[in-house]
């Protein structure tokens, strides 16, 4: 059953809440869904007639639209494969369901049609919409771009037409237009998207800047240092399409066991019905011994004693917030023993808060003064860190005053009249310039030290207290990395584009001790690739575009739904849709549970296999009894797998005991 063992990238209607991707592939607009939908229709309305006995007339016409439905597709398909002198496992599903309508098993064979047309579907749709999400991201990068000319006059042209050396201008509000370096100006750039960084970055003259990411109040002059099709974003699909095709060796081995099973049955068949004949059988007898050898020798059984407890698994994290994508990326979850976790919005909330509010001595202000003030001052600003200080005042139920006077000034911080005093809120940089000595300045330097962005608060000229703003550690951090360490045998790396120091802070208070801090994109695919050289299967857990290329890489991806990019939503092997970080242990304790019923599966699935093709070779095997051995196997795996469905196995694999 070839489609169900790719690695899709499809999201279900559960994360649709959580993700408004800009274009999608409508999904009955693809004629594998359409043919799926239609068949699985026209079984479910033939099989309540079918069950009370109706007569054939009423069902069989229904039975034949459903195998012609589902069944024309890849049976067409396998027999171009065979120009190719290549035998498809749909094809042989095909002939093994005509095969049980001929010799009236009308109902099992169009089940197995139902299936095999389904799961053709789901795989064209997963790779549609993966393909829609990758060129999505190249949105990101403005369509066009403010070139300025030697003259100083001014030209708006495509991105894809600048070049090496040209000067673009960036005004407020847009996006920078291709990878280069800032000839003059200051504002901040909202660069979460390429480096994962929470808070937007100061950036001027001689800072470098990347395609796709948003300015904000400043205006700068850019000098192009790299081509557009060689941009950090342009490299960044570059880099998920390439990962994706390295999957395509497990792939080619999964093709070749199903050609080397398809032609051992193939042949097993025909020998079956050629060789009694020119010994003198009789046609019905022996037609009957070969259908019967393709039924219970037929690899549903296998599948199906494969698939009931990964999908009840899937079902079950489903219910509890995880969405995982299909039932290959269940198993791989359980053979992880190596975690790489982003630090924004994965191991944190993603969102700046203020963690510290610390008034000087001799100001005579309390706590709560000092942040209505700053509140006040930065009440008309449209910047995170604003936002972060009147959230904070909220939060306290302060009252903030109005203000006159306001201005802003990029990278800097903010001025206003507050009550008649002049409030200003900004960097320690600008407003503790020329001031070493004061009591502000260590107390800024020791916030810090420990991470945070500190923002210096003064009235009137004086500094008067200073405000500590950090991404904020989950609650559940802490027990999470515990909890990987134990499962996998391994401490968890932290891979992130936030600055060393914040890194290390936030990696000391969650317990990791392998720090990788600083990377581009690119640098955490190639931390991933080190990973896996020393012999690891890696589980990347991340939220942004930034770490889509590294989702794609590794052996297994966990996107963080809430705040998760389109991309790595797409990318992602799963997707934690209400963004509780302590359901990533627990599903892959489940996983690991999915995989031990598989193989208890798969072993009596053998035993019920085997035993009926022995009894229909050596002896006489009466089709109702293969049938009902061959259906009955598939009950008792069914069961087996389906008791991952209850909330118990849940809370069993969180607890980590054993069913």
């Amino acid at each position: 059953m070839s489609s169900t063992l790719t690695r899709p990238a499809l999201p279900a209607d559960a994360v649709r809440d959580v993700v408004a991707p800009r274009r999608r592939t409508r999904i009955l607009a693809l004629p594998e869904a359409r043919w799926a939908a239609a068949s699985l229709v026209l079984f479910l309305i033939a099989l309540p007639l079918y069950l009370l006995d109706a007569p054939a007339w009423a069902w069989g016409p229904l039975f034949a639209l459903v195998y012609a439905t589902g069944g024309w597709e890849p049976g067409w398909a396998g027999l171009q494969a065979l120009k190719d002198k290549t035998l498809d496992v749909d094809l042989l599903m095909v002939v093994a369901a005509l095969g049980a309508a001929a010799i009236g098993q009308v109902l099992d064979g169009a089940l197995l049609i139902v299936i095999f047309a389904t799961s053709g579907a789901l795989e064209a749709i997963a790779t549609a919409r993966t393909a829609d999400s990758v060129r999505g991201l190249l949105d990101l990068a403005p369509a066009t771009a403010t070139r300025l000319l030697d003259d100083g006059t001014e030209e708006t042209v495509a991105t894809g037409q600048l070049g090496v050396g040209d000067t673009i201008l960036v005004r407020p509000g847009e996006r920078v237009g291709a990878d280069g370096r800032v000839l003059d100006g200051a504002s901040e750039l909202d660069q979460a998207t390429i480096t994962g960084e929470p808070l937007p970055v100061a950036k001027h003259a001689g800072d470098e800047v990347f395609a796709g990411t948003l300015n904000g109040t400043g205006a700068l002059r850019v000098k192009v240092e790299r081509d557009p099709s060689d941009s950090v974003i342009a490299r960044i699909v570059a880099m998920v399409e390439e990962a994706s095709e390295t999957k395509a060796p497990t792939q080619l081995f999964i093709e070749r066991v199903e050609q080397r099973y398809s032609m051992g049955m193939v042949a097993a068949t025909v020998a079956l019905f050629v060789l009694p004949l020119a010994f003198g059988a009789a046609l019905q007898s022996t037609l009957l011994r070969a259908m019967t050898f393709m039924i219970v020798a037929s690899p549903c059984a296998v599948v199906l004693a494969t698939m009931p407890p990964l999908l009840s698994a899937i079902a079950n994290a489903g219910r509890h917030g995880v969405l995982v994508k299909s039932a290959v990326v269940m198993e791989r979850l359980g053979q992880v023993d190596q975690v790489a976790l982003d630090k924004t919005g994965t191991l944190t909330e993603g969102t700046p808060k203020v963690t510290d509010v610390r008034p000087l001595a001799d100001s005579g202000l309390a706590e709560d003064d000092l942040l209505a003030l700053a509140a006040a001052a930065e009440h008309p600003s449209e910047h995170p860190l604003a936002r972060a200080v009147v959230d904070a005042a909220h939060a306290r139920g302060l009252q903030i005053p109005l203000v006159e006077d306001f201005h802003s000034a990029p990278g800097t911080g903010v001025t206003a009249t507050v009550g008649g005093r002049a409030v200003a809120v900004g960097s320690p940089a600008r407003l503790l310039s020329g001031r070493d000595d004061h009591p502000a300045v260590a107390l800024a330097a020791q916030l810090e030290q420990d991470g945070r962005t500190a923002m210096v608060v003064e009235v009137d000229d004086t500094p008067v207290g200073v405000l500590g703003i950090a991404d904020r550690l989950r609650d559940e951090a802490a027990d999470t990395v515990s909890a990987l360490s134990s499962l996998t045998g391994t401490g968890p790396v932290l891979v992130t584009g936030d600055n060393p120091r914040a890194a290390a802070r936030l990696a000391d208070e969650v317990g990791i001790t392998d720090v990788r801090a600083g990377l581009l994109p690119q640098d955490k695919v190639h931390a991933v690739h080190e990973l896996e050289q020393a012999g690891r299967k890696v589980l990347v857990v991340g939220d942004g575009v930034n770490d889509a290329p590294a989702l794609a890489a590794a052996h297994t991806g966990i996107a963080m739904g809430r705040a998760g990019s389109d991309l790595a939503l797409e990318t992602a092997d799963a997707v934690v849709v209400r963004d509780e970080l302590a359901t990533i242990p627990t599903v892959v304790a489940l996983s690991r549970r999915a995989r031990r019923l598989v193989v208890q599966n798969l072993i009596i699935a053998s035993v019920f296999i085997t035993g009926l093709v022995i009894w229909d070779l050596a002896g006489t095997l009466p089709l109702p009894l293969g049938v009902a051995g061959h259906e009955g196997s598939t009950v008792i795996v069914g069961l087996n797998g389906l008791r991952l469905l209850a909330d118990a196995a849940w809370r069993r694999a969180r607890t980590g005991q054993a069913s």
